[in-house]
This record gives C-alpha cells, structure tokens and sequence, in this order.
C-alpha cells in the first residue's frame, strides 16, 4: 500500500467518525463528508479494504441494457457527440442506469487493461454501496450533478481517478440515468473539473429532452425559455399535457422552477395553474408559433416566459388485442425457435425505422447479411435500395472509388463517364458494409465522414453530395481487439456499433432440425439416417454450409429421398452431447424439463423464473428438446 492511500484511509476514518467528524484533519465539502459516512454507517464498507473494480458478466449487463434499450438508443448520439469534446482530454465516457450500473461506455480501447481495472468500462457498478464515494454513486444518492475528484473517493484505490457526473431523469422526474466522463489522472485543484461539469450537465440535458420529445411524441408538448431565440433547439422548460390540459410529464427544469400548487409535484397540475393563458386556446397558439413565440406570464408572477406548443402525433393504429407490434415476417423467418436468436430479431423488430446504425457480429456464414436484409424489408425502407458491400473482397486500390465514385478522369485508369459509388447507390435506402473489420484505416476516416454528415465526396470532386441511408455494419472478426491493436479507428466503431446484434453459430442453434427442414429444395425429403448425421454435424460453415450440403444432397438423390450416401462429405467434430449436463443445477433443469415433456413454459413456472431464463440456461447448458433433436 502507498503513503498516499494509507494517509487517505487514515482522512476516511476520521471524517466518518461521528466523534471527530469536524476535526477530521483536512476540511471537505459537505457532500463528500456525507457520502464518507454513509459509506461507513449505512453500507457498511471499510476504507482498510481496498475494492477491486465490481465488473458484470456479459449476461447481467444485457438484462440491464435490455431494461432501458429504446433510451439508450436516444443516448447514444449525445454520448458520442461528448466523447468528441472530452477525448483528446483522456476522459471516456459512461452511462449508468439509476442502479449505478455501466450500460453504455465511450472510450480508447487501446488503454482496455487500465480502464477495465479502474472501473472506468462496460458493465462495472459504480452504486455508492458497492464502490463508495464516486461520482455515479454519489450523483445517484444526492440527484445533483457533481464532481468526484481524486481523493474525495471512499476507495483508496480510485484516489487517481476524477469522475463528474450530472443525473438524467425522465419525464416523470424519477432519476432513470447518469451521464460521467472520468479520466485516469487529472491535474490536483478540483477547479479544474469546472468546465466538465458544465459539459456532462448540458449533454444530460439534451439526453434528457430527446428522451421526453420521443416518449411524448403523442402528447400536447409546451416549449418554454426566457429567450425566444433558444425556444426550439434548446428550450429550458418542456411539459406534456393530456387531452383535457393536465401535466403527464415534464423535464427536471420544469419541475424546479414551474409554479404549482403548493409544494407537491408538477404532474397532474391544469395548464392554466401554471401560465396566465386557456388550454383551450392552444390551438390558437400552435397556430401562431410558426410566425413568432407567443409571450405568456407564469401564473402568480411577473416573468415572462417564451412559449410553442406541439399538437400530439397521430397515433399508430394497432389491434387492440395486441400489446407489442408482431415481428415483421422477413425477421421473423430468420429463426425457427431458437430463443437466442428470437431475442435478437425482437430487439431488430423494433429499431427497423430508426437512424441508428447496425453491427451484426457472427461466424462465418451465420447469416448476418440475411439478418440485414430481413431488417431492410422490415423498414421504411424497403421499396428503396439494399446495396451491398463486401470491404474484404474489394481490392484495397480500388475501394476508394468503389464507395465513394470519382468524376471523370480524376485518376489514372477512371472511367471516362464517371462513376457514381457504392453509398450513392445506397440513397433512400440502406448500405450493408460486409466484413468492416477488413476495410483500410485511410478510408475508414472517411467513412466516418460519411456517416456523422451525412454526406459523400466522390474522389476528384470538391462538393460532397447529400446521402439519405441507413447504415449496417458486419464482421466475424474481433473489432475491439482491432481497435486495441490501432488497426481500426475507435470513433467509427463507436458509430457503426449504434446497437449490437451477435448471431449464434448453427450449432449452438435449437431450431436445427426445424431449420433442415425448411432449407430442404422442394420435393425432398431425408430418410432418418441422413437426419441424424446432419443433426449430429457441428456445422463449422454454419448456415452457408448447410444450405450447399442440402442442395448437393438434394442433386445426389434419386426420386427425391436423401440417404447418407447423398449427403457429402462432413467434416469437423460432432455436436456436443445433450444428455449429460456437467453442472448439477443443469442436471435438474434438465429432469424438470422431462417432467414437463419439454414445455419450457411449464418448467418456467414450476422452477418460479421467467421462460427467457430457462432459454438461456438450456442454451448454456446445450439442452435441446428431442423433437428439435
């Protein structure tokens, strides 16, 4: 242990004794006093014992991710847009849920070891109670924004780090979120942390109204601020209103600094307890909004406040029956009751028409083009381009034009005509960029170029030209170890990885037999010795493989019948047994399953969890139905 934890230890234990609390021996500010003795009295924790970082597995984080997905997805454009203004700075950047929990992280790859080690990634718990005094804990007891900074940690071992953080709340006023931007090391004086407070406070800000926009898109919406010029991009009131003028949702703003009746909460107040004017005149103010902000006086006061009103967006039309829209059928083909693979098309289904760009990660021959195939003619999209681009198969000299077209003669070799490129193909519609990994650093910049402007530049061209797509990225290969590695850039695959979708490989598939049956060419069928060596086979070549081993078999057979002798050559070992789970408590899912004759819905019920955990621990444990067998 340092001289300089130990001497921390010693300040922690002074300050959380209630006895010498004010004659600890270096004065701190009230908060973090506050914090240090929670920390001791509440959580229990002892500042002798130095905590490494509390890091998720991958299977816990997803349930968090998967609790808050649509407003990670709004996110994630000011998380990247605040890494730009924080990297050079070698801060990173993360997104806690109100549990402390890491769901979302910008930062270099290339320092992984020293970031994960600190806490400073993906999945650490940052909760007061498990890491002490820090920013993401401490935000999330006092809900105030604020700075956390070098030995104002609980934990001598994060004494190095600075962390500011600023909450996020929903439109409800419920702490749902905290933005952080942390560094490693940071100069001594706390001052220095001043403009990044001001920075991760207006980024969460902006989250906060993206979110309340989209989750009252359906609502009357009133915009307010005391500066008509700042009214539509960046209003520092927003309240919802319900048909009859009632408060359904505000932002923290609003909340603070709305009048309302007495000191209780914003929602459910009338329109007119809160600004001199009728709802029933809102329609008049809509009306007049597209020429000039309407002036109004908060009720009760003098100020005046600049107001637009937003009438609510028709809603869809659905089937009363229905609770969520079904997944759209090209998604919905992909799978034939693979749970793993069903989660992933139900989270696909509802990002159809969003602007957030795709990574598909898989096996070689997985199905990652089908998967963004099937999420384009899901889409609004789908009357309009799918353009392919396979980066690994396209000679390095020549992808440049390829992508992005030239002008005519504006290289040695270039078409007399011109030429437009790959990603103008893809306007109005979507570009696939098959194997990403693969494509060169020089034209990854420009890429990234493409994707933040929305706009492409042809080679010997001095204008760019505006692009219209939606962009899904793939690759078998580890793209943040290649990041690590400085063979791919950091901020194109923060961009291209909008939302993540990892395909399971065919064997670890429970859908296989269904699968075989329904890739099998029209008018075959398999004798059941040729069934049980295909469900036997481990399929290194995944889907790919298994559609070519089925058409030679089905060109092999005579009148239509595959035997083994049809079926070629299979190479690689077999299947993993299913029978003969390793872990006992796999061993009593599995006689549970018998007992319900496989009905994972019962099982569910008599073991008391949810049927996606029985899914997945069938998955882990290679568990598969006999029917499926």
């Amino acid at each position: 242990m340092q001289a300089a934890q130990r001497e921390h230890i010693a300040t922690v234990m002074q300050v959380a004794d209630l006895g010498v609390q004010a004659a600890a021996a270096r004065r701190h500010e009230q908060v973090i006093r506050d914090s240090w003795h929670r920390c001791v009295h509440q959580h229990q924790l002892d500042p002798t014992r130095m905590q490494e970082a509390v890091i998720l597995p991958r299977s816990q984080l997803r349930e968090h991710q998967d609790s808050m997905e649509s407003f990670l997805h709004i996110a994630r454009h000011g998380l990247e847009t605040l890494y730009k203004q924080v990297a050079g700075l070698g801060y990173v950047v993360l997104l806690t849920d109100a549990r402390g929990i890491t769901v979302d992280f910008i930062g270099d790859l290339r320092m992984d070891p020293l970031l994960r080690k600190a806490g400073l990634y993906l999945g650490a718990d940052w909760s007061e109670r498990h890491a002490g005094t820090c920013g993401v804990g401490t935000c999330i007891s006092t809900g105030e924004a604020l700075s956390v900074h070098l030995d104002d940690h609980f934990d001598a071992t994060h004494i190095p780090l600075t962390c500011t953080t600023s909450p996020i709340h929903d439109s409800r006023g419920e702490l749902c979120a905290v933005l952080d931007i942390s560094a490693l090391s940071s100069p001594a004086p706390k001052e220095s942390q001043a403009l990044a407070l001001q920075l991760v406070t207006m980024y969460a800000q902006h989250i906060e109204n993206a979110a309340f926009l989209q989750r009252h898109r359906h609502d009357w919406v009133l915009r307010l601020s005391g500066a008509p010029q700042f009214l539509d991009v960046s209003p520092e009131f927003l309240v919802a209103l319900d048909g009859q003028g009632r408060v359904i949702g505000h932002n923290r703003r609003a909340q603070q600094a709305l009048p309302r009746a007495g000191s209780g909460p914003l929602l459910g107040q009338r329109f007119d307890e809160l600004l001199e004017a009728r709802f029933d005149q809102i329609g008049r103010l809509v009306a007049a909004a597209h020429a000039a902000p309407q002036a109004v006086r908060r009720r009760g006061g003098r100020e005046l406040l600049f107001l637009s009103a937003a009438p609510p967006r028709p809603m869809p039309q659905h089937n009363g029956s229905q609770q969520r829209a079904p997944v759209p059928a090209p998604l919905a083909a992909l799978s034939a009751g693979d749970a793993a693979l069903d989660r992933q098309i139900e989270r696909a289904a509802r990002l159809v028409n969003s602007p957030v760009s795709l990574l598909v990660t898989g096996e070689t021959g997985s199905g990652k083009e089908y998967f963004a195939k099937a999420v384009h003619a899901s889409s609004e999209r789908r009357a309009q381009p799918f353009v392919a681009v396979n980066c690994a198969a396209i000679p390095e000299h020549l992808i440049e034009s390829e992508l992005f077209g030239h002008l005519p003669g504006s290289f040695s070799g270039a078409a007399t005509r011109g030429k437009r490129g790959l990603i103008t193909e893809a306007d109005g519609g979507t570009l696939f960029l098959d194997e990403i990994g693969d494509m060169p650093l020089a034209l990854q910049a420009r890429l990234l170029r493409v994707l933040s402007e929305r706009e492409v530049l042809p080679v010997g061209a001095t204008r760019p030209l505006p692009v219209n797509l939606r962009v899904i990225a793939a690759t078998h290969a580890p793209l943040e170890a290649l990041v690590r590695a400085g063979r791919f850039r950091d901020d194109l695959y923060y961009r291209i990885n909008g939302a993540h979708f990892a395909l399971p490989p065919l064997r670890e598939r429970s859908d296989l037999a269904a699968l075989i049956d329904r890739l099998l060419p029209a008018g075959c069928t398999l004798l059941p010795e040729a069934r049980a060596r295909l469900l036997a086979h481990a399929w290194p070549g995944n889907l790919r493989e298994l559609r070519n081993v089925l058409d030679c078999a089905a060109a092999m057979a005579e009148g239509g019948a595959i035997g083994p002798m049809d079926l070629p050559e299979l190479a690689g070992p077999p299947r993993a047994a299913t029978e003969h789970p390793a872990d006992p408590a796999d061993d009593a899912l599995l006689q549970e399953l018998k007992a319900a004759h496989w009905s994972v819905s019962l099982a569910a019920r008599r073991l008391g969890v949810a049927r996606m955990t029985v899914y997945r621990r069938m998955k882990r444990a290679g568990l598969v139905a006999p029917n499926q067998q």
